[in-house]
């Protein structure tokens, strides 16, 4: 049986019912519309504000539209390129002839972004309920580009991106890199601004280390069991080669918990 958009969607946490399907074009819009048009070079940022710009009329564009918008650029005659997921937190202004919806973008598919390809089997139709673009093939799905490895000292990683490095293809190179060293990182719980200080050390890297978190959200930490893993941010103090002395690391992680006093008004226990 050939795969459909309707199980990525699901794959995805998307709920078809409580999402749109939309299909770009680049094309030039009337002036009537109100609206501006997309060309071959428009950014992200221009294709973003280009969503988030509506139609007030009902018949174009739906009075109330759901909270997930599933957003595709036209390519060929009858395909369409996934561009991202966003999410609408409702209207924010209506002139009467553009209606504007607060949009932010999800990290649902984002995996999946520029690569997933479908086939649009309604070519006069931008944008369908999801329960009934889950029928439309897939057609392809390309490889994704390598992401290059910032650095140790550039990290900053939610717990979505997390666990997209601990498993997706394109992060390959973070993995190799954060297998190589040990050493102290920090948890801030992005809700509060609460941190915790951990350690990687002896024969546990980094990578080891934060796979945990990338699999169950705590890592065996007790203080953070009872927490949203989704609002975790994490980054790196300070690595180390492995065969550095245990009794740097722990001298390493102290220090740190002392500077960020996150015994006292953290999530450190000890």
């Amino acid at each position: 049986m050939p795969l459909t958009l309707g199980p990525l969607l699901i794959d995805a946490g998307i709920d078809p019912s409580q999402a749109l399907v939309i299909r770009h074009a680049y094309a030039r819009e009337s002036e009537e519309s109100g609206l501006v048009g997309l060309h071959a070079d428009s950014t992200h940022a221009e294709i973003l504000e280009y969503t988030r710009n509506q139609s007030s009329d009902s018949r174009r564009f739906p009075v109330v539209p759901p909270p997930l918008w599933v957003v595709f650029i036209k390519e060929g005659g009858d395909q369409a390129r996934l561009w991202s997921v966003v999410e609408n937190h409702g209207l924010v202004a209506d002139n009467g002839v553009i209606r504007t919806f607060g949009v932010t973008e999800s990290d649902q598919m984002a995996d999946l972004r520029n690569r997933l390809v479908i086939g649009w089997k309604s070519p006069r139709t931008w944008r369908i309920n999801a329960s009934t673009a889950a029928s439309y093939p897939v057609v392809g799905i390309a490889d994704a580009e390598p992401v290059p490895f910032p650095g140790f000292d550039c990290l900053v990683l939610s717990h979505g991106q997390l666990q997209a490095v601990m498993r997706e293809h394109r992060y390959a190179s973070w993995r190799t890199a954060l297998s190589s060293v040990i050493g102290v990182y920090l948890i801030t719980d992005t809700r509060d601004g609460r941190h915790y200080v951990g350690k990687a050390d002896g024969a546990e890297s980094i990578r080891q280390r934060w796979n945990a978190y990338a699999t169950n959200g705590h890592g065996g930490n007790v203080e953070l069991r009872r927490l949203d893993p989704t609002s975790f941010r994490f980054s790196l103090l300070r690595v180390f080669d492995p065969s550095t002395p245990t009794r740097d690391i722990d001298a390493a992680e102290s220090h740190f918990k002392d500077a960020l006093d996150s015994r006292r008004h953290g999530l450190n226990r000890n």
